[in-house]
């Protein structure tokens, strides 16, 4: 069973690498997107719109969606696995599959870049509205870069490493169950009106989640940029010094690495929901950010997707050999 979810993790991720993320609207991620929501309607409608209300509605949503994205795939495994180890394993390679998100990471990026490239900024501004949280009206070319390359560092997170680390851990279900707190964390994890009470169970959740994921990536990422003959040492160095330099416990782990590595300076103010927020900046600005950093920050995303599977998959192929 341990070998048979090493195989998976690592079928999971070659199909992510050869076709991307598929955009249906039976993808479990999306599944979880209307779960939660729906979720969230029924728990507001029954509880009182005050504070204490708020907060206790954020933590049942959190239980309910963590027992539905566990229960869910670990019924179908159990039921797969019992007819057929093949069958099982094809089921918990295609749910990894959809875990993990290198390649769409990688093509977002890689669509903005060439909108910059033929200077359709509108275009850009919208494309990069997708991948990120902040309000994107006000981003020039250089702004829009900036957010760019944030996103595919905090993603390489997020997106990459955190749910191979959990798959590896626990198959395919310990993945499902880290990309429902993920999700949750993107829809009511923010400090506006609405989310400020409901959302900071979920909100804290992803940041425990991500605590150790986040260093484990910025170290991969650290690994990469010397592979890759980007500046690691600047890389490790401006992360040592600036690997706080966040709300988020876990957000600048890796984004000072990917502003070390291409030694550029990231952060800064930021709009949310037409509110300035003042962000300290991380990195320093040694060279003008340029649209090229949007690439060579998926490039360093890629390769420590690569060498984190690597690792995960022999650790659990030599676990379960041994056992």
């Amino acid at each position: 069973m341990i070998i048979a979810q090493a195989v998976a993790l690592v079928i999971g991720f070659l199909l992510d690498l050869l076709l991307g993320d598929p955009n249906f609207f039976l993808h479990p991620i999306r599944l979880m997107g209307r779960s939660i929501s729906l979720t969230e309607k029924g728990i507001r409608a029954v509880l009182p719109k005050n504070g204490a209300g708020e907060t206790a509605g954020g933590i049942i949503m959190v239980i309910i969606i963590i027992v539905f994205a566990g229960a869910v795939p670990t019924a179908v495994l159990f039921l797969l696995y019992r007819r057929d180890i093949i069958l099982g394993t094809a089921a918990e390679s295609i749910i990894c599959y959809f875990m993990i998100s290198a390649r769409s990471l990688g093509k977002e990026g890689n669509k903005i870049y060439s909108s910059l490239l033929q200077k359709k900024i509108n275009l850009a501004r919208e494309q990069v509205s997708m991948i990120v949280g902040r309000d994107t009206e006000r981003l020039d070319d250089e702004g829009i870069t900036r957010a760019a390359v944030e996103t595919i560092a905090e993603n390489t997170c997020d997106g990459v490493v955190a749910p191979i680390i959990y798959m590896a851990l626990g198959g395919a279900v310990a993945g499902c169950i880290y990309k429902a707190i993920n999700t949750m964390d993107s829809m009511v994890g923010y400090k506006n009106e609405k989310y400020r009470r409901f959302g900071t169970a979920a909100a804290k959740l992803d940041d425990a989640a991500n605590y150790f994921p986040s260093r484990i990536a910025a170290f991969l990422m650290i690994l990469s940029s010397y592979m890759l003959g980007f500046d690691g040492k600047n890389a490790a160095y401006i992360h040592s010094r600036d690997k706080r330099k966040h709300e988020s416990p876990n957000s600048a782990q890796t984004e000072s690495v990917a502003a070390g590595a291409l030694r550029i300076r990231l952060g800064g103010d930021a709009y949310y929901f037409g509110e300035l927020h003042r962000k300290p900046y991380i990195g320093d600005d040694i060279k003008d950010i340029k649209y090229d950093n949007i690439k060579q920050t998926s490039r360093i995303m890629y390769l420590t997707a690569i060498i984190c599977t690597a690792v995960c998959a022999a650790a659990k192929i030599t676990l379960g050999c041994l056992i």
